[in-house]
């Protein structure tokens, strides 16, 4: 007979899991209690923090990491950053403690009531064990669930009083397959479509970057030689985007998407939905005379598709089956990306887009790149072209707060890792706001992480988007009075703000031989280009 937890901590070694992220409160206690020295223990000040450091940290590292939230009350402060880690498919186990068994008849405090329901629809699969006997099987269950494909975030109930308790020996431990392999026939039928196609056109999503496809997804391209899209909203950076194929990202509206596409009868798409649409812009799905093929590893979104015929499977193996199944194209008339353009740098308050010309230039050829900052993604997608694998990071779902805690947890597995690669972060100062605590997280862990905040006192993007959908006067999108220094430097970061591209790069420089944690403040302009304008 051992305990509970004696059971489940061997197992969690078995399964190289052993960081825990979090932020404990009493119903969590009993589960930290002598917590082992072969575990590391990351704390983060607030949970939506807590699950976005474990998203990027689990993201790098391409492994679970254990999130440990407070009962209720503390996933109800996750759930926005819960939901972003499963739209981007991040294998997370959540757990949070319960109440004392005994007592949960009649819900005392802290009793999360309907446990299994609260992370619902955001999590793969949700449960309180029945006893504690199962404690040690529901985390092999979590495992196995986050880890198969599509890959994502599960979420566990615990009795407090259960870790001590003693059950018999017991090991559950057993292995399964994270990538599943797409149907023969299907992809024969592909291939033949393919081939047949006059003039096929590429559209890419993040899950090449998920099952390491980067250097597949050229091959593919190049065979075609087809020009190559990223798909709206991508998260992560599935093609390199100073390649003589790449067209750019799509737009996100129906019509002015279906613009972009125009010319091609055929519309491959791999590794992506079809499409995350925003805002409302009239159109067609598709061009007329155009058909569309879908891989994606994801059954939900291969049945929701608003158009198209749909292949189930790992972007990967679906690559390397489709080129054994299809020849070299002679090359085509394939429209060049336009070259990046250059800004006014006297321009004050500083251009968004020079300030971006000056991180890059003084960029080392290894960073990790993270966008929170929706006003100026086009203009970084202009100048910072991604040309490498698993250096951009993004949030999938729209809801700000995840990218400034979940920088912390990617240079924490740039730490592990050995490659020690900076991780320069692009926040609005809106952005900042949401998740700010995990500054904090950063500066303990002594991570290398800068953040530069473009500071124009307004939601920028919500302005982009009054003036598209013609909503004049809407309160609450200025932003006056925001200290982000003081801010930074509440929490323990290097913190300053610049006034000019000079002070910015001596700035930048002096944060990327720091080796620590800093806040860069630049003041920019107003001046909002049209959305897809």
């Amino acid at each position: 007979m051992r305990t509970v937890k004696e059971i489940t901590f061997d197992l969690l070694r078995k399964l190289q899991v052993t960081t825990v992220v979090g932020n404990p409160g009493s119903t969590e206690e009993t589960f930290l209690k002598d917590f082992p020295s072969d575990f590391n223990y990351v704390l983060a000040l607030q949970e939506a923090s807590v699950v976005a450091i474990a998203d990027g940290l689990s993201q790098s590292l391409r492994k679970p990491v254990i999130v440990n939230i407070h009962t209720g009350a503390g996933l109800g402060n996750a759930m926005g950053c819960l939901l972003t880690a499963y739209q981007n498919k991040t294998p997370l186990i959540i757990t949070a403690g319960q109440q004392t068994r005994e007592m949960l008849l009649n819900e005392p405090l802290l009793t999360n009531i309907e446990a299994i329901n609260m992370p619902k629809p955001w999590v793969k699969w949700s449960y309180e064990p029945a006893r504690p006997e199962d404690v040690p099987g529901a985390f092999m269950r979590a495992y196995a669930t986050a880890m198969q494909q599509p890959q994502g975030p599960v979420f566990l109930s615990l009795p407090l009083d259960d870790w001590e308790k003693l059950i018999p020996e017991v090991d559950v431990a057993r292995t399964v397959s994270t990538r599943q392999g797409p149907d023969p026939d299907k992809v024969k039928e592909f291939a033949q479509r393919i081939t047949a196609s006059k003039n096929p056109l590429l559209i890419y999503g993040s899950d090449i970057a998920r099952s390491q496809a980067w250097s597949d997804g050229i091959a593919f391209a190049e065979r075609l030689n087809a020009p190559v899209w990223a798909a709206p909203f991508a998260e992560r950076t599935p093609f390199p985007e100073d390649h003589p194929l790449f067209q750019g990202a799509l737009t996100s509206g129906i019509g002015s998407l279906e613009k972009q596409i125009q010319g091609h009868d055929l519309i491959v798409v791999i590794g992506a939905p079809v499409f995350r649409y925003y805002p409302w812009i009239a159109g067609q799905f598709i061009p007329e005379g155009s058909t569309l093929l879908q891989v994606s590893d994801d059954p939900n979104m291969t049945s929701k598709a608003v158009v198209g015929d749909s292949l189930v499977s790992d972007s990967k193996l679906f690559l390397i089956e489709a080129l054994k199944l299809i020849d070299q194209r002679e090359k085509n008339n394939t429209p060049q990306r336009s070259p990046m353009t250059k800004e006014d740098r006297t321009a004050m308050p500083l251009r968004p887009h020079a300030v971006l010309e000056v991180l890059k230039e003084n960029s080392p050829k290894e960073i990790v790149l993270v966008e929170e900052c929706p006003s100026i993604v086009p203009l970084m997608q202009d100048v910072l072209r991604i040309n490498q694998p698993d250096t951009f990071y993004t949030f999938a779902s729209g809801g700000l707060g995840w990218d400034l805690p979940a920088a912390v947890g990617l240079a924490l597995g740039e730490e592990v890792s050995g490659r020690n690669r900076p991780v320069v972060t692009l926040m609005g100062d809106g952005s900042f706001q949401y998740s700010v605590q995990g500054i904090y997280t950063g500066v303990q862990q002594k991570t290398h992480v800068i953040y530069v905040v473009f500071q124009n006192e307004e939601y920028g993007i919500l302005k982009q988007f009054a003036e598209l959908e013609q909503t004049p006067n809407v309160p609450g999108l200025d932003l006056p009075g925001l200290d982000i220094v003081a801010q930074g430097k509440a929490y323990g970061a290097k913190s300053l703000k610049v006034e000019t591209l000079d002070e910015l790069k001596t700035a930048y420089l002096e944060a990327l031989s720091f080796k620590g944690t800093s806040v860069i403040v630049v003041p920019i302009t107003k001046e909002l280009k049209p959305l897809f304008g």
